[in-house]
């Protein structure tokens, strides 16, 4: 049959042309050349599209074969030509439509059979006319089987032919080869080119925002990717909102954003069509009339209860119907119900409202209609009338699907497909109309165009251009992903596309500009580019002046004699920087430098030129914040909570003379401050105002997070800390230099109080990790303070100042040292008194304000100690400095610590009365430098004083005494020995330092008063032998002969033997502590009366403690003249060499019980469990540790192999595309992702995410593995380790970045199946706590709050940790439902219903390393680990004891083969044993070690033991030590070790359970939950009703030291509560009248 095929060359048929190639033999086919592909079979019939042209040919010669050689292969041949044009020819499917036919090819040659098809001329016609395909090709990047099997067909004759014929491969362009930043347009189903038909039916009642912009966007691009039709309809079924000026501004919007629709209706073109389709309902028994109240409605469709109109017969519901047609007041009361479930599930399907009655008037129909239908009852009518093909939908209308598609089956009417797709959220703001209309209604905005709104006119009026918004919708594609945006990504696209264009302009903030003065410079213009990588931008004018202005911040950088560049001019030299009193920069003297054009380490500054030649432009900058605070916003949220008040923030500038030019919507950047977009152009001063108006210019971000700045540059920024740090070593001025102040030294004192206050603030906060926002702003206000006190006193603050007093001069030694109080002078440390003087007011007026100030005093410190209200210090530091400025008035000089009232002139009193006040003055100064590091003033000599110190004479005066210096030499003697013992005794560090402060002093003492460093006195030969008879005889003598020294002899040997045995039983630190210190006391007291140490019984120290003594002598010596030799020597690991008794710490310094957290890092550390890593928040888990995992992995994979579970592995890399999908569809799950950016030097294309959690990495597998109920279920587990960067605090085990765990995930066919699978696994989970690590656990389900995201519902195992009164979750088992494989669609065939395709229901479950944590705060004790037996990594350790000098080899070698006996024995009998044989570690040093490392069983072996066949066992958990016969010892260790296990559970779980409580009040409730208990608690299930009890159970004390304070969460619903729930019990929720619906376990949580 002769047939005629037509083709344009443009796009020639390429798949046509290789079936004509390939039937030429056979078939006569002519080819000519036209407008448009098409064949003509003999002038009547005419095909146009590739598919049906080849099927027509390949029936030409069935001989062939082309179409296949059976019916199964023809129906494959029209799946491939439907692919060539579908998938394979929409662009956004391409790339998924060749990895599919990769799949497909790579078991094969051809498509189908063993030879060339229409099938493969189809689809390689498509890709050979695909210019993306074309360049995969030349770049190496297509997928190989598509790759091969191209290449393959390429050679055959017939295409080689083609090919020939064809026009050269054409170049890829850029914009089809790369379509960056666009998203995935999904494939419509049952779509046809030229067929679809979308539409757009937004609601007049307000403008359009962005998420509007996607819809449009997005039904515009199916209009255009397959040549159909888009249909503009305003939804006007709501005459209340409806406003024709809006119609007006969204059709503007429409136009603005590029959209032309083809049609444009209004769903009030056909109200009567729908109404009648309402009356037939109503006529077929499918609709009634309901006048029953709205909220009782509401209520009976939400308890599924039947109205009671639901049975009214059909000409009941017609009268009514009437009633509401004519608007009566009957039928006002009245509304339109669809009769379809009221028992479904879908709440969108019991009976919806479909016609309400409306008397107000309609925007186009007036008053005609009384009655208006729903959005859902009119939308499918409409559509299916209008012919809508495909109807685009958010997903938020998922529910309503279903009865949509009921209206359009018992209608009658044509169907319509439906799509969804994402809508579209942005954070901090709102996008619903209505709270926008509050907005504006409110006055908090100022209109809809409001640059602060999400609205399309808002966002241009920032300045979003409306590429930029086109590209950003585009870049979101046709995703179903709920995408929660943030607003830094939609302007970081229009960045893109403003950058380019923009021109730079300068601009300067009026407030604190600073003029910088250029000699020789004269007044000039030139014109430089706009932007100086677009010259298209056009030129500007720069004018340049010997006066120009810098910002102040840029000034404040600034140095003498820097470097800086000036944009667009050149480099500049500082000579001179100009400041005022109080320290800021007035002016800059500085010179140019052109001629040097190394601008690579220069500061770059912005600049203007003051001239009158082009004046300054008044501008102002605004600057915008969201008018959301919070992020996003939960369903429970009431938005009115969250509004932001201060949003608009505007700052004057001094502009560039050439933004006098710009126009409204001009976008421009100014240099090293952003983009600006001119919102009102500068106009000159008004005829009426005589003021110019100022341009103002809107901020406009640009996607990063942090502004850009606005002072000093890169450079400048090193610089920085350099700057300050030189600025704080300036020395002060001379004394000569100095001015009185004109201040009141009582102002200085109360600002250096503020200052110090703030500073212990400031280190309180970093000292507990507070925010960095917090900590930020305390330093704010703490250099606040110091620039305030420099501006007062004209020094900068230093820690310990005080205020200045007048100077004096120097007094004769004499007659100070005689009235030293009695003077009209204050005391100062050390002195001695001056000469009298006449007092100004009586001694008696002064004494009493002199007390009150001590006890004001006392009371401000009170105050502060006690963290008081600040208002409450505030006033009494007034009251304080009142009495101060009292005391000043009576007695003329300023109050000091310790100071006395003067007294009227008299003779110099007594020596001895003025020595014994000195001496309580001295003491009492010693307790004050012991609490405070203040320095002391000068005294009257103006030197500085230092502790013991005596006034020098004056220059005529003789040398200091000889008794001077021995009583300062005698006082260095015991203040050193204090501190020796302060060090012995292990005092807190602060008390230590204070001493050694005091004892340093009184060594410079001694230096002013001989001139040499004070050093130990050394005797001669002579005097040695001297002291020794002296000595001897005094022993001789007395001896210590003294009844009391006798009786104080013998108290200090019985608490000595008292300190021995305490160290012996291994007693508390604190318990020893207190001992020691009373021995120290007692051997105090012995020298105070003897005059000598006391000595051990025999009269004289023995050998042994000589040889001691001497070598802590040698040891401090070379601590002073060598101490970096001393440090190294102090690392040294303990018994590495003999010397002085060393602390090894190798215990544990903290107590669980007084600081959980120090206790819990250093039971970890010591144990050997762990060893920290320098990345934050990773750890090194040692052998110990990890063993423990072991078992957990052995027992739990073990377990859910025989459940059918199989291990697998995943990557542990993600892809961003895939890890967004799974954070746009979860609520609440936003991980804070690793992410890998390099390869070497290398920028990747795009980073890659290490994961936080696999469901994206699993879930898209499952889909292509799952086809049919045959492949269900899949049980798959995977033990792996991921990466979560989510907090700022991390815990060993508790939370780290990194932590191991086992991940299942399964998939079923029913909910039944999945349902049991949660709860087996949970039980797994309790047994792993509690056969294994012996902790009790709470069974339960999470309530819907704490629940899993992206799960039906979640189980749970719960842990209560006592040592903080709190709970943490051991592992959880969720049920996902179907929200996962609606996500990734991840479906099967319905064996019952073939065809159909049903979605799997889902599980996941996990446990972590976090169980290792849980069972060292549940087990662990002062003393170090308590390992549980079954999971310790060794169960007993064997030690040898008893190994003296006195023990030959003989026996020492047949002890250490008893202990490898025992352990090898041990071993062959199943129990996990080790021993410790090392021979440099006594043996109770081992003890302390295995106690510390947890092992359960310590087993002692000694000589005598082994003579009796026996060993000694210990229990870690009681210290219990039993004698066991060797030939039974595997049999009593292993009943032993089951004992132990018993044991610590039952402990667990009586400790457990003293501490839950079953409550029904919220005051009991409190009281329990502040004594650490866990609490349950009737709850009506309710989330707010969660939030209020966490939010007013928490408490402003810390739970545990470096814990933060909390409220109490809901923990779990337990399966198992304490008491059952009676009918009518309330919610334990203060304020909440709802019965409540279980008991459910609430308390402070990790």
């Amino acid at each position: 049959m002769a047939a005629t095929v037509s083709i344009n060359p443009a796009s020639p048929p390429i798949g046509v042309l290789l079936a004509v190639e390939h039937l030429k033999d056979s078939v006569p086919v002519q080819v000519q050349e036209g407008k448009n592909t098409g064949l003509k079979v003999n002038g009547d019939v005419t095909f146009t599209t590739v598919p049906s042209i080849c099927r027509y040919l390949a029936r030409l010669a069935p001989g062939k074969h082309l179409y296949g050689t059976s019916n199964l292969e023809a129906t494959e041949v029209d799946h491939w030509l439907e692919f060539s044009v579908g998938r394979l020819g929409c662009p956004a499917d391409f790339a998924d439509a060749v990895q599919y036919l990769n799949q497909v090819l790579g078991p094969r040659t051809f498509l189908i059979g063993h030879s060339a098809t229409l099938a493969d001329f189809a689809v390689w016609g498509a890709l050979r006319g695909n210019n993306v395909w074309l360049n995969l090709l030349d770049r190496g990047k297509a997928p190989p089987h598509v790759a091969r099997w191209f290449r393959f067909l390429e050679e055959q004759a017939e295409f080689k032919a083609v090919a020939m014929a064809l026009p050269a491969k054409p170049e890829a362009s850029k914009s089809e080869t790369r379509k960056q930043d666009q998203g995935k347009f999904v494939e419509l189903p049952g779509a046809e080119m030229e067929k679809v038909v979308t539409r757009f039916p937004p609601e007049a009642s307000g403008f359009l925002h962005v998420g509007h912009a996607k819809a449009a966007l997005l039904n515009q691009y199916y209009q255009h990717a397959f040549q159909g039709k888009l249909i503009m309809r305003f939804d006007d079924t709501n005459p209340a909102k409806e406003s024709a000026e809006f119609e007006k501004v969204i059709l503007e919007d429409i136009s603005m954003l590029d959209i032309k629709p083809d049609i444009f209706t209004h769903t009030s073109d056909h109200f009567d069509r729908i109404q009648g389709y309402a009356e037939k309902l109503i006529r077929d028994g499918l609709a009634y009339v309901d006048n029953t109240d709205p909220e009782v409605m509401k209520q009976e469709r939400e308890q599924k209860v039947d109205s009671r109109n639901r049975t009214n017969t059909v000409e009941k519901n017609l009268a009514m119907w009437e009633e509401m047609k004519k608007g009566s007041e009957v039928g006002q009361r009245c509304c339109l119900r669809a009769k379809i479930d009221m028992q479904s599930p879908n709440g969108c399907m019991r009976d919806p409202t479909i016609y309400r009655c409306k008397t107000e008037s309609h925007v186009r129909t007036g008053t005609k209609y009384k009655v208006y239908p729903t959005y859902d009852f009119a939308c499918p009518i409409v559509d299916s009338v209008e012919g809508v093909t495909h109807a685009l939908r958010t997903t938020e209308y998922h529910d309503r699907d279903d009865q949509f598609n009921w209206f359009i089956g018992k209608l009658g009417l044509r169907p319509v497909h439906i799509w969804e797709y994402s809508r579209l959220n942005l954070q901090n703001t709102v996008m619903s109309k209505r709270k926008l209309t509050w907005f504006v209604e409110q006055g908090l905005v100022d209109g809809w165009d409001d640059p602060r709104f999400p609205t399309v006119r808002g966002v241009m009026r920032r300045g979003m251009t409306v590429e930029g918004l086109k590209q950003f919708i585009v870049a979101q594609g046709g995703s179903r992903a709920v995408v929660v945006m943030e607003w830094d990504k939609i302007w970081a696209f229009n960045k893109k596309v403003i950058d380019p264009v923009a021109p730079r302009f300068n601009a300067l903030q009026r407030d604190g500009a600073v003029l910088v003065n250029l000699p020789g410079v004269k007044d000039e213009m030139k014109e430089v580019p706009k932007h100086p990588k677009n010259p298209d931008v056009g030129q500007k004018e720069v004018w340049y002046s010997s006066r120009v202005y810098i910002d102040g911040q840029d000034a404040a950088t600034l140095t003498e004699g820097e470097v800086v560049t000036f944009i667009n001019w050149g480099n500049v030299i500082v000579k001179k920087i100009n400041k005022n009193k109080s320290g800021a920069v007035e002016s800059i003297d500085a010179q140019l430098n052109l001629e040097n054009t190394d601008y690579k380490k220069t500061a770059k500054l912005t600049w203007l030129a003051d001239t009158p030649k082009a004046p300054f432009t008044p501008t102002v900058v605004t600057h915008f914040d969201h008018i959301i605070s919070k992020g996003v916003l939960a369903k429970e949220d009431e938005f009115k909570n969250f509004v932001n008040k201060d949003t608009k923030m505007e700052t004057v500038m001094l502009g560039d003379p050439c933004l006098a030019q710009l126009k409204k919507g001009d976008i421009i950047q100014l240099q090293r401050r952003g983009y600006y977009i001119c919102d009102v152009p500068y106009e000159p001063p008004s005829r009426y105002s005589c003021q110019p108006t100022p341009c103002v210019l809107f901020h406009i971000p640009d996607g990063h997070q942090k502004e850009m700045p606005t002072a000093g540059s890169k450079a400048k920024s090193k610089k920085a800390d350099k700057v300050e740090k030189a600025a704080s070593k300036k020395e002060l001025p001379s004394p000569k230099e100095e001015v009185s102040p004109s201040f009141s030294p009582a102002d200085e004192l109360a600002l250096s109080d503020k200052v110090a206050a703030q500073g212990d603030s400031v280190r309180q906060l970093k000292g507990r990790k507070a925010d960095k926002a917090e900590v930020d702003a305390a330093v704010k206000s703490l250099l606040a303070l110091k620039a305030e006190y420099k501006a007062l006193t004209g020094k900068d603050w230093k820690p310990g100042a005080t205020a200045p007093t007048p100077a004096a001069p120097a007094a004769s030694s004499a007659g100070a040292d005689a009235v030293n109080e009695k003077i009209g002078k204050d005391w100062k440390p050390g002195a001695t008194a001056p000469t009298p003087a006449a007092p100004a007011a009586s001694s008696a007026g002064a004494d009493a304000v002199n007390e009150k100030i001590k006890a004001q005093g006392d009371k401000v410190r009170q105050l502060k100690t006690a963290k008081a209200e600040k208002a409450e210090v505030d006033a009494a530091v007034k009251a304080l400095l009142a009495l101060k400025a009292e005391y000043k008035a009576l007695t003329g000089k300023d109050w000091k610590p310790g100071a006395t009232a003067p007294t009227p002139a008299a003779p110099a009193a007594s020596s001895a009365g003025a020595d014994a006040v000195n001496e309580k003055i001295k003491a009492q100064g010693d307790k004050v430098r012991q609490l405070k590091t203040a320095k002391a003033e000068k005294a009257l000599t103006g030197k500085d004083w230092k502790p013991g110190a005596h006034t020098p004479a004056a220059p005529t005066a003789p040398a200091s005494s000889p008794a001077d210096v021995d009583a300062v030499n005698d006082k260095i003697k015991t203040q050193g020995e204090k501190v020796r013992q302060l060090k012995t005794a292990k005092a807190e560090k602060v008390q230590v330092d204070a001493e050694v402060k005091v004892l340093l002093a009184l060594k410079a003492d001694y230096k002013n008063l001989t001139g040499k460093d004070w050093k130990p006195p050394k005797e001669d030969g002579k005097k040695k032998q001297e002291g020794k008879n002296q000595e001897k005889a005094s022993q001789e003598t007395s001896g210590g002969s003294s009844p009391e020294a006798e009786k104080l002899k013998a108290q200090i040997e019985e608490q000595g033997n008292t300190v021995r045995q305490l160290k012996g039983s291994g007693a508390d630190k604190a318990q020893v502590d207190a001992e020691v210190k009373q021995l120290l006391a007692l051997k105090e007291q012995f020298k105070s009366l003897t005059g000598e140490d006391v000595t051990p019984a025999g009269g004289k120290k023995g050998k042994k403690e000589q040889k001691k003594e001497k070598e802590q002598k040698k040891e401090k010596e070379q601590k002073k003249d060598q101490p970096k030799k001393a440090a190294k020597e102090a690392a040294k690991p303990e018994g590495a060499m003999p010397g002085p008794k060393k602390v090894t710490r190798l215990g544990l310094e903290a107590k669980k019980e007084e600081n959980l957290s120090d206790w819990y890092s250093q039971v970890i550390t010591k144990s050997e469990m762990i060893e920290y890593y320098d990345v934050s928040g990773c750890y090194i888990l040692r052998p110990t540790s990890y063993s423990i995992w072991e078992k957990i992995k052995d027992f739990f994979d073990a377990e859910i192999k025989k459940m059918g579970v199989d291990n697998v592995y995943f990557p542990i890399f993600v892809s961003k595309a895939a890890l967004e999908r799974e954070k746009d569809h979860i609520a609440d799950f936003a991980p804070e992702v690793a992410w890998v950016t390099k390869s070497g030097d290398t920028d990747l294309a795009e980073p890659i995410a290490i994961r936080p959690t696999s469901e994206t990495v699993m879930y898209p597998a499952y889909a292509k593995w799952i086809k049919s109920h045959r492949d269900l279920p899949i049980k798959y587990n995977q033990w792996n380790n991921v990466v979560r960067w989510e907090f700022k605090h991390p815990q060993p085990f508790l939370r780290t970045r990194e932590f191991l765990w086992q991940e299942g995930h399964s998939a079923f066919a029913t909910k039944d199946e999945a349902d049991k699978e949660v709860l087996a696994i949970l039980e797994l989970y309790a047994r792993v706590y509690e056969d294994l690590m012996a902790i009790p656990v709470i069974r339960g389900r999470k309530t819907e709050k704490e629940k899993f995201a992206g799960g039906d519902y979640t189980t749970t195992v719960e842990v209560y940790i006592s040592a903080s009164g709190r709970a943490i979750q051991g592992a959880t088992s969720h049920h996902l439902g179907q929200n996962f494989s609606k996500m990734f669609e991840i479906v099967f065939e319905d064996p019952e219903k073939p065809g159909e395709k049903k979605f799997v229901w889902q599980n996941s479950w996990g446990i972590t390393t976090r169980t290792i944590g849980v069972m060292v705060m549940v087990h662990g004790d002062n003393k170090g680990l308590v390992m549980p037996p079954v999971v310790a990594r060794d169960q007993v350790v064997v030690i040898p004891c008893g190994i003296t000098a006195n023990l030959s080899e003989e026996d020492k070698a047949r002890l250490l083969q008893k202990c490898q006996e025992y352990r090898k024995a041990l071993r062959d009998a199943g129990v996990r044993a080790t021993d410790d044989l090392r021979d440099n570690y006594s043996p109770g040093w081992k003890f302390n070690h295995w106690e510390l490392k947890g092992t359960p069983i310590r087993m002692e072996v000694g000589p005598r033991d082994m003579k009796q066949n026996q060993f000694v066992a210990v229990r870690r958990d009681t210290g219990e030590k039993l004698t066991l016969a060797e030939g039974k010892a595997a049999e009593k260790v292993k009943e032993m070790l089951d004992t132990i296990q018993t044991d610590l559970y039952s402990r667990a779980k009586k400790n457990q359970d003293d501490h839950m409580v079953a409550i029904d009040t919220w005051g009991d409730f409190c009281s329990n939950l502040d004594k650490g208990m866990i609490i349950q608690a009737p709850y009506c299930g309710a989330i707010p009703c969660e939030d209020k009890i966490k939010k007013d159970s928490a408490r402003d004390q810390d739970i545990e030291p470096g814990a933060p304070s909390m409220g109490a969460k809901g923990l779990c619903i337990p399966f198992k509560p304490l008491r059952e729930l009676q009918p009518g019990t309330k919610c334990v929720c203060e304020g909440c009248d709802c019965d409540a619906k279980f008991y459910t376990l609430f308390g402070r949580s990790y």
